[in-house]
């Protein structure tokens, strides 16, 4: 089962099926084929776990998105949203039950890591000579693409940010004689450099967003915040698009506007939006933000389900990270205090990765539309894959449940509502 999951992710990324070659006659679907065999075989696994919020969660997403349509005067749409996000949901269950061993989690992420690195060389490819080995030039001239959901520098960036806190995670691993921890300092500057070449606002600031994070974990939020603007400061000195991020300027205004609208789509269908999908049918570009997108698609109930996903991955990496190395009295008598120790703090660097890696996606997803990409729920499952493990080690850290948090996520959710008017309109005003 494990094995067919990995060959889907490897497929979910490099995507050989969408090369423009290959497309006019693609032959078997062989991610959904992967997809299939995963899941057939863990029905026969003697493992499975539903602890998590996002098992129910993330079924309810999927649900008020079919309902949207329904109520919006489209029956059939349902079915439409259904058979688009369903493989979503599945790889979701089957990547949150079958990585939960730190040993599978790492190769998890060895894989998206990798595939992250190919991807990042035929950007190399592209920029060097004008298009790679898919058949895909640069986009407008100058920016690294590639194929399928990647075809938008932005997506591309927002995928090697991602992966490269793996791939500084893995670079810690010794062995065959530093080969190894060279190898992943090879991917990691693959992927900054890829970053680069995507010339992706939305990349660069993410970039910033997990400098900070890291420093904030280690040295506190005041040098967090110091060395966050210092290298914003930096990025925005080299000859790329942050040197024309303003407000005024024709692509950034054109953002604001378009979250303008969705405000305004949410506003006029409060209760489930009009309809998962339907934004680009109401206007002329998309929302470019991923909170604005589900609010205006899918109303305060979709907003607060999209919210509650996202929030509680964000819970579960907080938790272990502020707990002290007092943690190891959960582990049972027989493990030596120096080996809990030491798997501890592995477990805490993991945990760092994760959220450094959460960090990175949310913070280029505020301007870009991905709230029902793959990507995020299959970094969302390797999250709750990591803690469902760490409560099993670790009884002591918390279990999140959804009972608890009742009036929690509605909450959050009015307080975002009023966050994203509030900034519109001062973005407006300062056009």
């Amino acid at each position: 089962m494990f094995f067919f999951l990995l060959v889907y992710l490897a497929l979910v990324i490099i995507r050989p099926q969408d090369y423009p070659a290959i497309a006019e006659n693609p032959g078997p679907p062989l991610q959904s084929i992967a997809l299939l065999l995963a899941a057939g075989l863990w029905v026969f696994s003697a493992r499975k776990s539903f602890s998590a919020p996002q098992y129910l969660l993330i079924p309810c997403f999927l649900f008020v998105a079919m309902v949207s349509k329904v109520v919006n005067g489209w029956p059939g749409g349902a079915l439409f949203v259904f058979f688009i996000f369903a493989p979503v949901l599945l790889a979701y269950v089957l990547l949150a039950n079958a990585a939960h061993t730190r040993e599978r989690l790492e190769t998890v992420m060895a894989v998206l890591t990798i595939c992250a690195g190919v991807l990042a060389l035929h950007g190399v490819e592209q920029a060097t000579i004008g298009i790679g080995w898919t058949g895909v030039e640069l986009s407008q001239g100058t920016r690294i693409q590639y194929v399928g959901i990647f075809n938008d520098p932005n997506d591309l960036g927002l995928l090697f940010v991602m992966c490269l806190p793996m791939a500084f995670y893995l670079s810690a691993r010794g062995g065959l004689m530093g080969l190894r921890r060279l190898f992943w300092l090879v991917v990691a500057g693959l992927l900054i450099y890829g970053c680069y070449l995507t010339n992706s606002r939305g990349t660069l600031l993410a970039l910033v967003a997990l400098l900070g994070v890291y420093v904030w974990r280690k040295r506190g939020i005041f040098t967090a915040g110091l060395l966050g603007v210092g290298a914003l400061g930096g990025l925005m000195m080299l000859p790329s698009r942050l040197q024309e991020m303003e407000v005024s300027e024709a692509s950034a205004m054109g953002r604001v506007d378009s979250w303008y609208e969705g405000i305004q789509m949410f506003i006029g269908n409060p209760v489930f939006g009009i309809g998962a999908g339907g934004y680009s049918d109401l206007h002329e570009l998309t929302a470019h933000n991923s909170f604005v997108l589900v609010l205006a698609e899918m109303g305060i109930i979709g907003f607060t389900l999209w919210l509650a996903i996202v929030g509680y991955s964000f819970r579960m990496m907080l938790a272990p990270l502020r707990r002290g190395d007092d943690i190891i009295n959960d582990v049972p008598p027989d493990v030596s205090d120096e080996q809990a120790l030491a798997d501890w703090r592995k477990d805490r660097a993991l945990t760092l990765t994760l959220l450094m890696s959460l960090s990175g996606f949310i913070t280029a997803a505020f301007f870009l539309s991905r709230s029902y990409v793959i990507i995020l729920y299959l970094l969302i499952a390797i999250v709750v894959a990591h803690y469902t493990r760490l409560r099993e080690v670790y009884p002591s850290l918390p279990a999140f449940s959804l009972d608890k948090d009742l009036l929690r996520w509605p909450i959050y959710a009015v307080i975002g509502v009023i966050g994203l008017y509030v900034m519109v309109k001062v973005l407006l005003a300062m056009a």
